[in-house]
């Protein structure tokens, strides 16, 4: 069963042969005492059970074409992003809720807007691949927003109740906050745009070129990527923002205790 998973023994032992980065990793782990050999070897086994799982799940949804299917898959990718995004974020109330929230009208606006051009099409082969990027680096940008923003507006309290008790709203009082954690979250996608086939090949690109695709055609794929994916970081980090801001305020401008 898995030598037809990984397209024969050959695929298979490739793949065994590139878990000596693990064991390396391990060793390392062990001599400098980093107590991370068993996170290692947990994430590894995990990832693995978890990848050949999803590999026949896409294939059954790509088999079924069924659009209930396909809108389940990004449900439960927005669900499983949500959830780990707000663990990051200590200092929150309910803070799975509002990295769901973020990350799904994040991933919704970005998609849509791909769906209502015309970019993509409503089909399992192209919305979950590419909605998999597209909540991945969702959660990236919410996390980032969520714990930056939260630890901000808590060491800033003095001089955010300064400027409410001179009468600012808090939106005007925690303005500075608010756009350093948009910036911060936002800088790691923008220099990753810039430096785009200079410093390294993206992933998308990198694999339909494995995948025998002519690099030309693997560009243009990643372009739409990248832009893509600049999009649902601006999309969730605004909504992130604005949601981790308003758990800090009550209605009448005053800091929540």
């Amino acid at each position: 069963m898995l030598p037809d998973l990984f397209g024969g023994m050959d695929e298979l032992s490739r793949l065994l042969l590139s878990t000596v980065f693990v064991l390396i990793a391990a060793a390392v782990s062990r001599w400098q005492h980093a107590d991370l050999e068993k996170d290692l070897l947990i994430a590894t086994v995990r990832s693995f059970v978890q990848l050949i799982l999803i590999g026949y799940a896409l294939e059954l949804v790509f088999e079924q074409d069924s659009p209930i299917f396909t809108t389940l898959i990004l449900v439960i990718m927005i669900s499983i992003a949500g959830y780990t995004s707000g663990g990051r974020a200590k200092n929150l109330q309910k803070p799975r809720i509002v990295g769901t929230i973020a990350i799904g009208i994040g991933t919704i606006l970005t998609v849509g807007t791909l769906l209502l051009l015309g970019v993509f099409e409503f089909v399992p082969n192209d919305i979950i691949p590419i909605g998999g990027m597209v909540v991945g680096n969702a959660m990236s940008t919410a996390t980032l927003v969520m714990t930056r923003l939260s630890v901000d507006l808590k060491e800033q309290r003095l001089l955010i109740e300064s400027k409410l008790a001179l009468g600012a709203t808090s939106r005007v009082a925690s303005l500075s906050q608010f756009r350093k954690s948009i910036r911060g979250a936002m800088i790691p996608i923008v220099d990753t745009t810039k430096t785009v086939g200079l410093i390294k090949l993206p992933g998308a690109m990198t694999g339909m070129i494995l995948a025998g695709a002519s690099p030309v055609e693997a560009v243009r794929l990643q372009i739409i990527v990248m832009y893509m994916l600049v999009g649902a970081a601006t999309f969730t980090g605004l909504i992130a923002s604005y949601l981790t801001y308003r758990n800090f305020f009550t209605p009448d401008h005053q800091f929540v205790t």
